[in-house]
């Protein structure tokens, strides 16, 4: 074993001896693909952090819209694309074919390792971190996305604890009467139908709690805890303190509490500086937990499990909810790649 390697599962074992139980947040969904030549691989294409079915279907319909307007080499193909495109605009489409590549809807458990006082697991030592981490604004455009260019891979090779870690996981199941019988239904059927689980590269995100109240999640999920503090650094110096009243919504976008603060003319300077010192321990010291007029923000690490059976990874169940049915998302293409912005009806145009 390789010394890296060595290190991140001395680190895993570590982990799991400090938070050795789980808590399951609900499932996640994304979209992946298969070309003829995949063999049993699968690619990730749309991130698997949706809340719901229908979101990753609008990620695939955007995907192959955006695919026949820059990169169809011929009207057949586009017309190939485009007729994908129409069926996810009008269908709960979870798999199709387009052009000899399956794409398919699939469904992931998040959930997060918890110690004895239910605290969540934070970023481990041997996780991710840029050598020279980027604060500047639209540094979260440059960073990774969350399962770019992940393959999904029954055969990969596993280090020593992943191969004792997947069979453990295999019997997850949704318990307890908050469920409803349906949800209950569809994860025991889920065990035969899709018995083995591929464990997904972990994931960051911001999660919330004051007082004694449980932790609930702050932000979407993130590449890196980086990205994650990142985000905490905005919301603590932008977005809150607007939130608050602190700064007005329609102040420039350059208005901050750290710029407020340095003028110091706002009755509010005071409550801002608060924010503004959080944000800059957490730039100082890549701290993973900070806390702000009594709301404790963590840097929280993310698991997800994705189930795997005969035919690859498992799509959405009968009992996942949409929160919204399909739609049109873009303006019509024609067979040439020319975008057509379609005019308003006359009795809509008079109105």
């Amino acid at each position: 074993m390789e010394p890296v390697e060595a290190a991140m599962e001395a680190d895993a074992v570590d982990a799991a001896v400090r938070h050795s139980a789980l808590a399951v947040r609900g499932p996640l969904f994304g979209v992946a693909a298969q070309g003829r030549d995949d063999g049993p691989r699968w690619r990730v294409v749309v991130e698997v952090t949706h809340g719901c079915p229908q979101q990753a279907r609008d990620g695939l319909n955007s995907l192959l819209w955006f695919r026949a307007k820059d990169d169809a080499k011929s009207p057949a193909e586009r017309r190939a694309l485009l007729a994908g495109v129409a069926r996810l605009e009008n269908e709960y489409v979870d798999e199709l074919t387009v052009l000899d590549t399956r794409y398919r809807v699939v469904r992931a458990e998040e959930y997060a390792a918890i110690d004895a006082h239910g605290d969540i697991e934070t970023p481990r030592p041997t996780d991710p971190e840029p050598l020279a981490p980027d604060w500047s604004p639209g540094a979260g455009a440059r960073s990774p996305r969350v399962d770019d260019g992940l393959v999904l891979d029954p055969d990969a090779p596993l280090s020593p604890l992943q191969a004792a870690e997947r069979p453990s996981l295999r019997s997850l199941t949704y318990t307890g009467t908050r469920f409803p019988d349906s949800v209950l239904h569809d994860s025991v059927r889920a065990l035969e139908t899709h018995p083995d689980v591929l464990l997904l590269p972990p994931a960051f995100l911001i999660v919330e709690r004051s007082g004694t109240e449980p932790w609930t999640p702050g932000s979407g999920l993130q590449a890196t805890a980086h990205d994650a503090r990142r985000t905490l650094a905005f919301a603590l110096t932008w977005l809150e303190p607007r939130q608050r009243g602190l700064i007005p919504y329609d102040a420039e976008r350059e208005v901050d509490a750290h710029t407020v603060v340095a003028e110091n003319t706002s009755p509010a300077v005071g409550e801002l500086a608060v924010f503004a010192e959080a944000a800059e321990r957490l730039r100082a010291g890549r701290l993973n937990q900070v806390e702000v007029h009594g709301t404790v923000s963590r840097i929280a690490r993310s698991r997800r499990l994705l189930r795997w059976g005969p035919d690859g990874p498992e799509g959405p169940r009968p009992s996942d909810i949409n929160t919204h049915a399909p739609q049109v998302l873009h303006p019509r293409l024609d067979d040439h790649g020319t975008v057509h912005f379609e005019q308003p009806a006359d009795d809509e145009a008079a109105s």
